[in-house]
């Protein structure tokens, strides 16, 4: 078996195993029952080529979540917007592509801007919808850092939606999710939404 997943720290999730030799097979085994004729030049290699794809998109990059303690007492959001991601829809296993804002309200530590997008990356790694990415990374957030509150909207086209089914390229879904003050408090709710640009009517 052939580890491809990187092993992350505890804080950024369990290590686990993707097995590319089976995930070749079962690739040509899928081919070839869509018709595929898999002695032609062009797409003798295609099994592994896709085995190897999907090891990567469902591989996220290890990091520490480097925090730091709120010296200069930091009471106004920080807020990162238009981080871009991509993710894999468990239903079809086709893209879904994006951007994601996220922010939090300062307490006792901060954390490096930087780990921000590589917590959207983390979860974005895996086979998702878009409202539990939306809710995990709002929640490692809230429980790593415990602020005095996170709030996290993301946008995204969905190719399983632009491509099949109604086939509706160019729309977008937007989910969010809000804890502490950025939920409860409307003056930082409304600060939130509006630094995400998702305050217009």
């Amino acid at each position: 078996m052939t580890n491809l997943r990187a092993h992350l720290s505890p804080v950024t999730g369990p290590p686990d195993t993707i097995d590319l030799p089976a995930a070749e097979r079962a690739a040509r085994d899928l081919l070839a029952a869509l018709g595929v004729d898999l002695a032609a030049e062009s797409v003798r290699d295609t099994p592994l080529r896709m085995a190897r794809m999907y090891a990567e998109l469902l591989t996220p990059a290890p990091f520490n979540a480097t925090t730091f303690a709120n010296d200069a007492a930091y009471d106004e959001l920080v807020v990162a917007t238009e981080i871009p991601f991509h993710s894999l829809c468990e239903h079809h296993l086709l893209p879904f592509v994006g951007v994601a804002h996220v922010g939090y309200l300062p307490g006792a530590r901060i954390i490096g801007l930087s780990k921000l997008a590589r917590v959207v990356d983390l979860f974005a790694r895996s086979l998702q919808v878009q409202e539990r990415l939306t809710t995990q990374v709002a929640s490692w957030l809230h429980d790593q850092l415990q602020p005095k509150g996170v709030g996290v909207v993301i946008e995204a086209e969905h190719m399983c939606m632009s491509l099949r089914g109604v086939q509706k390229p160019g729309a977008r879904t937007v989910t969010s999710s809000l804890h502490g003050l950025v939920r409860d408090d409307p003056r930082t709710r409304q600060e939130f939404l509006a630094l995400t640009g998702r305050d217009r009517g």
